[in-house]
């Protein structure tokens, strides 16, 4: 029997592939967008890549006159293996987690395209839209919780001594999540705004850790605001 079969069967698979294809892409074109280490050309790949898997267990074996098999057995593989891909970007940078959202949106880029290749365009589209959503919108919604969870410090420093390098010291080092928020000359001084997310017992060792830092001449403490 002939591996090679046209008709509107293969027309079918291949739009598919191409929908998996552009949806994979609208998807790596944000990560790109935001110089993910996981861009453009890896969610095309991983989307791409699974569209084909699960076309090929649904029509694959068939066109071989092998009897028909269960589809989900190797879509069940790509959900496991589309994991070690996800794991390999995601890593620890002194105590924070990065990568978290590049590892989940290539698992979604893997639904996307198996959607795709099991004949739910509609379903592969809404996921790749909610997608864009959730990374383009709620972002801004996190960081709103996030100040409101958190502390600002004021800081001021002297500018004639080396206050400033040993204040970022301090607060990379420590054990609370900090952010330099702003850093502007007054008329005496330096003063340095810096939000810090963590429990209570660690913005208090970072205040005093601050304070005793040679140059700064105060430290103040309020509850951060969106």
């Amino acid at each position: 029997m002939p591996v090679w079969t046209g008709g509107p069967a293969l027309l079918t698979q291949l739009l598919l592939l191409l929908l998996a294809f552009v949806l994979s892409a609208i998807i790596g074109v944000e990560r790109e967008r935001q110089y993910k280490s996981a861009g453009l050309r890896t969610h095309i790949l991983v989307g791409l890549g699974a569209a084909m898997f699960t076309l090929i267990s649904a029509y694959g074996f068939t066109a071989l006159g092998m009897p028909a098999t269960d589809p989900s057995r190797i879509a069940a593989q790509v959900v496991t293996g589309i994991g070690f891909v996800g794991a390999g970007v995601i890593f620890v940078n002194r105590g924070n987690v990065v990568g978290l959202t590049t590892a989940a949106s290539i698992w979604v880029t893997a639904a996307v395209g198996m959607a795709c290749g099991a004949g739910m365009p509609l379903l592969a589209i809404a996921g790749a839209l909610l997608h864009l959503i959730a990374v383009g919108t709620l972002p801004a919604a996190e960081r709103m919780l996030r100040r409101r969870t958190g502390a600002a410090l004021t800081v001021r420093i002297d500018p004639r001594t080396a206050a400033l390098p040993s204040l970022l010291e301090r607060c990379d080092a420590s054990a609370a999540k900090t952010r330099i928020d702003d850093l502007r000359r007054t008329h005496d001084g330096v003063e340095v705004s810096v939000h810090v997310r963590g429990r209570q017992a660690e913005t208090d060792r970072l205040i005093a850790d601050l304070g005793g830092i040679d140059g700064v001449l105060s430290v103040a403490a309020a509850t951060a605001r969106p």
